[in-house]
């Protein structure tokens, strides 16, 4: 009879969460989070060409599943860092400013964006166009950066 820890993948020390062994292993969480925010993207990407073909309808399913997957992703986000040790970026030499170059306006930028799409999403749902076009053109561009240097930094930290 084996025990339940001979099925468990050992991973490298950084990827250690601060938790005793009982409890539950939130490292798969980092994961989730990178497909999330492709998932995110595409879902944006979708809704753009929906948009300018003119099925609104389409459009605001579609974005409101990217506001779902958004906020899902924020939820493991949080449970992660919460639970979870930091991991250190190991690269060396030129990619290491282009990482915190990329990490600083990621985390800058992801801050800025949440009441921005709050308020777009505001903004369309209350069928209030010329205001949500407005907002739209400076939160998609935004929110489409955060999600992909979201995925950027997630390949960087954990596959480099």
């Amino acid at each position: 009879m084996s025990s339940p820890d001979a099925a468990r993948v050992t991973l490298p020390e950084t990827m250690i969460c601060q938790s005793d062994a009982d409890s539950f292993d939130f490292r798969f969480l980092a994961d989730v989070d990178a497909a999330l925010n492709g998932m995110a993207f595409l879902l944006i990407c979708a809704a753009l060409v929906a948009i300018k073909r003119g099925n609104i309808a389409l459009h605001r399913k579609l974005m409101l599943a990217a506001v779902t997957t958004s906020a899902v992703f924020l939820a493991c986000y949080l449970t992660y860092h919460a639970t979870c040790d930091s991991v250190k970026f190991k690269g060396q030499g030129a990619i290491r400013p282009v990482y915190f170059t990329l990490l600083i306006s990621h985390i800058i930028l992801a801050a800025v964006q949440v009441p921005m799409i709050l308020r777009t999403v505001y903004l369309g749902l209350k069928d209030r166009r010329a205001a949500h076009r407005k907002w739209a053109r400076v939160t998609t561009p935004i929110w489409l950066y955060v999600s992909v240097t979201g995925v950027i930094i997630y390949f960087m930290l954990y596959h480099m």
